[in-house]
């Protein structure tokens, strides 16, 4: 739609091409399709992250880690909620088989940094994750999420004009494997009732340094110390005639 404003009437046709970009906008919205990040860079940011368990540090970036560690960097919906304790402890107690993988594991919400501070700062038995010491990222402006494509609603405009949230202004529970140049090389998403499993992530970095190593592929329910396989007709048969 082409909209020509003359000098006389530039403040009516102003409005009315922001009215067209906002129409425009919605529509997209509404049509819109969740990414699939896997194969592509994972998106940067700089935020204010608590780490250790209480430090503040300010511009904390994934970029830190390319050319020298694997990342999961995951997101949970908030703070002092219910199922996110339970898959950050474990997480931290699974700490050092991702550190013998050398793979950085770094959180995010769209909660304040010293919202992240309080809660690590409280007792488990009181609903805390006092003892968690990996980074957790604070995306106060949902920028982060969006980005991910993990956040679990959308901005729009009402009919007056007004902006509006529509769905739940947080997180869901997503995932992302990236390896060490930058690239989401796994993902997955779940909704928030969901809690995702500690152990399937630490097999997917496994797998996928296994194939970075040796170059087989990994089929279904494989883990360390099974067999591997060729990815060739030669190699699905040989397989296939073992298992």
């Amino acid at each position: 739609m082409l909209i020509f404003c003359s000098i006389s009437t530039y403040p009516e046709c102003l409005f009315k091409i922001i009215l067209n970009f906002a129409e425009r906008n919605n529509f997209n919205k509404k049509h819109k399709i969740m990414s699939v990040l896997v194969g592509k860079k994972a998106p940067l940011f700089e935020a204010t992250t608590v780490v250790n368990g209480g430090e503040f540090v300010e511009k904390f970036s994934l970029e830190q880690f390319i050319g020298k560690k694997h990342v999961v960097f995951f997101f949970y919906p908030m703070d002092f909620t219910f199922v996110c304790p339970t898959e950050i402890i474990a997480f931290q107690d699974k700490m050092e088989e991702f550190e013998k993988r050398n793979v950085a594991v770094v959180g995010c919400s769209i909660d304040s940094h010293f919202s992240h501070w309080a809660w690590l700062n409280t007792e488990k038995n009181d609903g805390g994750i006092k003892g968690v010491k990996f980074p957790l990222v604070s995306d106060l402006s949902k920028t982060i999420s969006e980005n991910y494509d993990v956040l679990a609603g959308e901005y729009d405009y009402n009919e007056e004009g007004e902006m509006e949230f529509h769905g739940e202004p947080v997180a869901y529970r997503g995932l992302f494997l990236i390896d060490k140049q930058g690239v989401v090389r796994h993902q997955v998403v779940n909704d928030l009732p969901l809690g995702r499993s500690i152990d399937e992530a630490l097999r997917m970095v496994d797998a996928l340094q296994y194939f970075e190593e040796h170059g087989e592929v990994c089929p279904a329910n494989w883990k360390p110390g099974e067999e591997a396989m060729a990815a060739s007709h030669e190699g699905v048969a040989k397989y296939l005639s073992h298992h």
